[in-house]
């Protein structure tokens, strides 16, 4: 007889090498008559670490209590380029010098895409996906406002995401910039970043990449894929915390000849010459603008070393083994309700979260949340799971699938 979910669960646990690591994060901060008994939200905030707990104590006793204004220089204005290295070789495949932490994902698109713009003068178009994040598109289009530019909508499905024919389709002579991301937020669609980068290139253009919803669990490697920019988050895969600052990656070559258009004294060359004028510090540091944040920098440290020390190639076999399982189980337990798997099937094709789509979900998802069980949704009919795959375990998955089958049959009931 086969065995149930929760038999599969169980043995696929026990067999999980990374199994060991979940260990390392917080468990449900809830109270005990409301326990978490399934965090299937990852993908929007990942768990915090043990360690970070300690960290942040230390910080608050020491680093600050202790050096007060003194830390600036001990150790506070190198954290963004510091903790920019330790994410680019851990997680993006970047060499050090061309990563830096501060600012939120919307800052540091306008940014890049900002500069990018400028460093491709006389061209008319920026090209973006109709389904990308709303963040990305707003941008966009507030920067083509401003600049009297064409935004080049690409209609891409919200159960796939920009492929090469769809990107080819919308390139031209009069493309500055193309802007995409590495997961899809809806579907979890994993672009082929290498060929769409090239694609780009081919029409004189720069790309900017959102890696918001794939640092820290799918394997990226910046520097050989050629990438031109990249901003990410780090409250997700890399468990920075609520609001954390985002990243942004330039890459070498390009740190001489772009220029970011938010102009503060701590991108300045020398900052603390208070002079008249603006010169840009060398290298990434010209992309920051002012005051770092030292403690919203601090969580991520910790998941970053930890996926140093598991390394990414694991951690995204792991991912891929959670994300084929909650499509079995919506397969074998869902699909007689109605629900369709909306993220695409072949695991070279998706990220670390998949979408099931159902007419119920937005009134289902808010009663798995009063239970315990904390997917997410996302309009029209989304219901994503998000898996992070060093502190998500299968039964979780087993739990949280069963929680919506239950939910499903009481409603036809």
């Amino acid at each position: 007889m086969p065995a149930t979910p929760f038999e599969r669960a169980i043995s696929l646990d026990a067999a999980d090498p990374l199994a060991v690591y979940r260990e390392r994060f917080v468990g449900s901060l809830a109270s005990s008559t409301d326990p978490v008994l399934a965090y299937l939200d990852g993908n929007s905030l990942g768990r915090p670490l043990k360690s970070t707990a300690a960290r942040l104590a230390a910080f608050v006793t020491d680093s600050w209590g202790d050096r007060l204004i003194r830390g600036w220089d001990e150790e506070w204005l190198q954290l963004p380029t510091t903790i920019g290295d330790e994410l680019a070789g851990a997680t993006l495949g970047a060499a050090p010098g061309q990563t830096l932490i501060g600012d939120s994902t919307t800052v540091l698109l306008y940014k890049v895409i900002r500069a990018a713009l400028d460093a491709r003068p006389g061209r008319t178009e920026i090209i973006v996906d109709s389904d990308n994040f709303p963040t990305d598109r707003y941008l966009v289009e507030g920067i083509a406002a401003e600049r009297a530019l064409t935004v080049r909508w690409v209609e891409t499905s919200r159960r796939s995401g920009l492929t090469a024919d769809l990107l080819a389709a919308a390139l031209s002579e009069q493309t500055a910039v193309v802007v995409a991301s590495h997961v899809a937020y809806r579907s979890g669609y994993l672009a082929d970043v290498p060929t769409l980068t090239r694609l780009a290139h081919d029409a004189g253009a720069l790309i900017v990449w959102d890696l918001c919803h794939s640092a820290g669990s799918v394997e990226t490697r910046l520097d050989d894929w050629g990438v031109d920019l990249a901003v990410g988050c780090t409250y997700k895969y890399l468990n920075g915390g609520p609001g954390s600052p985002a990243f942004a990656y330039v890459r070498r070559d390009l740190l001489g000849e772009l220029r970011q258009p938010i102009w503060g004294w701590l991108g300045h060359a020398d900052p603390f010459a208070m002079g008249p004028g603006y010169t840009p510090a060398p290298g990434i540091r010209s992309f920051q603008s002012g005051t770092p944040p030292v403690i919203g920098m601090l969580a991520m440290r910790d998941m970053i070393a930890l996926i140093g020390e598991v390394g990414v190639e694991a951690v995204r076999a792991k991912s891929v083994a959670l994300t084929s399982f909650t499509i079995e189980l919506a397969d074998e337990v869902l699909a007689p309700y109605g629900v369709e798997v909306a993220s695409p099937r072949a695991s070279a094709d998706r990220g670390s979260h998949v979408t099931l789509d159902h007419p119920d979900f937005r009134e289902i998802v808010a009663e798995l949340w009063r239970g315990g069980v904390v997917p997410d949704f996302r309009a029209p009919e989304g219901l994503r799971v998000g898996l992070s795959p060093l502190s998500t375990s299968f039964t979780e998955v087993a739990v949280g699938i069963a929680a919506v089958r239950d939910a499903l049959e009481r409603r036809a009931a």
